[in-house]
């Protein structure tokens, strides 16, 4: 441990351990955090982050700890109410706020509950509202109901709840899965400004780009264990994974040419008013095709008209050389369409259901018996051969997908498409809230898929994916593709700046 003041630091742990049944979750782990440092916690998912941010919010009380410090006071049978009125607070992924309240009804939710009941004074709950969204250099309609507002904003709405509770240590959990560049810009802004005012920030991340641009020191856990403090400077994205995975992740352009690859997707002339025009798109058998551009550009809303969600006002569709024209999603996966969401927890997944219900639901007539009841065996086998295939790792396919890490949940996801032996997978977005060692695992199946001769369409905003894992770029900017790039042919950067400017 330092032996730096202790007023320096906002937290310490020395030697924190905490158990669920006989998984050890954390192994004697030391974590610090400078008064005013961004500080990032890395990992891949089950590693341990989210048990030591409950640790340290009272939410768990660990086994054994030699040290919980908060602001330089040692603390003991910490309770989530006592870290509050300390300072400390916590934005998760789902930013945990009501939809159908207002902006500054959000903000000052805490105020508004209290101890005891109480009338609420509006004007005051509005004029402490604008003050904290002030500090924040925002502006923002207070009225307005929260789930009006796009994810960018409510993420400024949580952070302005934590500064109304007078938080001086923020852990930020993947505050940035759902923004676009521009918005993840905005948003590391603020992270600056609070840090430069004092405030301690925990930021939790997997996209290790914006760790390494935004922190000052990453502390690095694997499998429970500390595996190390670093500081950012001098740090590469490969470094840090290896760091995370205990193995290198080897990012390289691996673009094909396919010239006598026979066509297994075509648009011509594809419009739909108001979201897209004038698509014109190739894919061959075996072809992973990229498709990237800022987020509001007509991706995903092209890939719903291609999966039969949505209708084309015009244009021509071909599947495998015969004219396609989906009625609906279930008509387009009959034809050898698949797609895997962007929302994989609301539109991908059963998140009440098992591992095994979410595996095999589109395919569940491949498995009715004579009587129409569903055959366990045929069932349990298909579930056993997926489960293998992905390299999902579960407990009981009878567990719930929520018990899943992320990685492995869009493993089950891509397996529940398979399964339906498509002629052409859409991924969406298929790597928002994936560690960086379950990406590569996924994209070495995507890989292996395409070299088995399925075509696929890789949507991402992720200038780096599609250039390190697609044959072809297709550039979208505004409802039109405006470029197609061979990856082989330019860089990064080079794709970056024609993206963003």
């Amino acid at each position: 441990m330092t032996t730096a003041p202790a007023e320096r630091f906002a937290l310490r742990l020395h030697k924190v351990s905490k158990a669920f049944g006989g998984v050890q979750a954390l192994n004697a782990v030391d974590f610090e955090v400078r008064a005013g440092e961004v500080h990032c916690l890395a990992g891949e998912n089950g590693c341990g982050k989210s048990t030591l941010i409950k640790v340290v919010t009272g939410v768990h009380r660990p086994e054994s700890a030699d040290l919980i410090e908060l602001f330089g006071q040692p603390v003991d049978r910490i309770t989530p109410v006592q870290a509050r009125e300390m300072g400390v607070s916590v934005i998760w992924q789902d930013l945990a706020l009501f939809p159908h309240m207002s902006v500054a009804e959000n903000i000052a939710f805490d105020d508004l509950v209290g101890l005891r009941p109480r009338s609420v004074r509006y004007g005051q709950m509005k004029a402490r509202a604008a003050e904290v969204l002030d500090r924040l250099g925002v502006r923002m309609d207070l009225a307005a109901p929260l789930h009006s507002l796009p994810i960018a904003q409510r993420q400024v709405v949580a952070i302005a709840r934590a500064l109304m509770n007078d938080a001086r240590l923020i852990f930020m959990d993947e505050p940035t899965a759902s923004l676009t560049q521009s918005e993840t810009d905005r948003l590391l802004d603020i992270v600056r400004k609070l840090s430069a005012e004092g405030v301690a920030i925990v930021f939790v991340s997997h996209r290790l780009a914006e760790v390494l641009e935004i922190a000052e020191r990453v502390t690095v856990v694997r499998d429970g264990n500390l595996v190390g403090v670093y500081p950012t400077q001098g740090m590469t994205q490969a470094r840090l994974g290896e760091l995370m995975t205990g193995h290198l992740i080897e990012n390289q352009v691996s673009a094909r040419d396919l010239p006598d690859a026979p066509v297994a997707f075509q648009a011509k002339g594809l419009s739909r008013h108001g979201e897209f025009s004038d698509i014109n798109l190739t894919i061959k058998a075996g072809e992973v095709v990229g498709l990237t551009g800022l987020i509001g550009a007509g991706r995903t809303e092209l890939a719903h008209v291609m999966m039969g969600m949505r209708r084309a006002d015009s244009g021509q569709m071909t599947l495998n050389g015969a004219t396609y024209r989906p009625t609906s999603a279930r008509a387009a996966i009959e034809q050898g369409m698949a797609y895997v969401s962007e929302d994989r927890l609301s539109l991908g997944l059963l998140q009440k259901q098992s591992i095994a219900d979410n595996t095999v639901i589109s395919v569940l007539r491949k498995l009715t018996t004579a009587a129409g009841l569903i055959s366990e065996t045929r069932k349990a086998d298909l579930v056993a051969h997926w489960i293998k295939q992905m390299g999902v790792k579960i407990g009981l396919p009878q567990d719930a997908i929520s018990t899943l890490s992320g990685g492995n949940q869009q493993k089950v996801v891509l397996a529940k498409w398979l399964a339906t032996a498509p002629r052409l997978l859409i991924l969406d977005s298929p790597t928002v809230g994936v560690d960086v060692g379950a990406r590569a695992g996924i994209f070495r199946i995507v890989r292996q898929l395409a070299e088995d001769g399925l075509a696929i369409l890789l949507i991402s905003d992720e200038v780096t994916e599609v250039m390190h894992h697609a044959d072809r770029i297709m550039h979208m900017a505004d409802g039109r593709i405006v470029q197609e790039y061979d990856p082989r042919r330019i860089t990064v950067p080079q794709l970056e700046e024609r993206i963003y400017a």
